[in-house]
């Protein structure tokens, strides 16, 4: 049974702003990603040829913005929106009960 959530127009203002500001947030690292990572495979390459090193800014970083992408577009594996909402409703209740 799925529970129906009633948002304020602030609320939901504020949910979208929030979401906006992750996605701009993964857009930026997205940028950077694309624009550092060539540049440190040509110093490794111009410097340091016999060593290659520059995988491994590009792994880490690259498994960064994967889980990015996860939580900006809702795509998290080990929390859904629905729990989320539920867990968000149960403190909720259980802060009206204790007052």
């Amino acid at each position: 049974m799925k529970k129906e959530y009633k948002y304020s127009e602030e609320d939901k203002y504020l949910r979208a702003k929030e979401k906006l500001d992750n996605l701009k947030g993964f857009y930026y690292n997205l940028v950077s990603y694309c624009l550092v990572i060539p540049t440190l495979v040509f110093i490794n390459f111009r410097f340091s040829p016999h060593e290659i090193w520059f995988y491994y800014p590009m792994t880490g970083w690259g498994i960064g913005i994967f889980f990015h992408a996860l939580h900006t577009f809702g795509r998290n594996p080990f929390i859904s929106k629905d729990w989320e909402q539920r867990k968000i409703q149960e403190f909720m209740d259980n802060d009206i009960k204790n007052k």
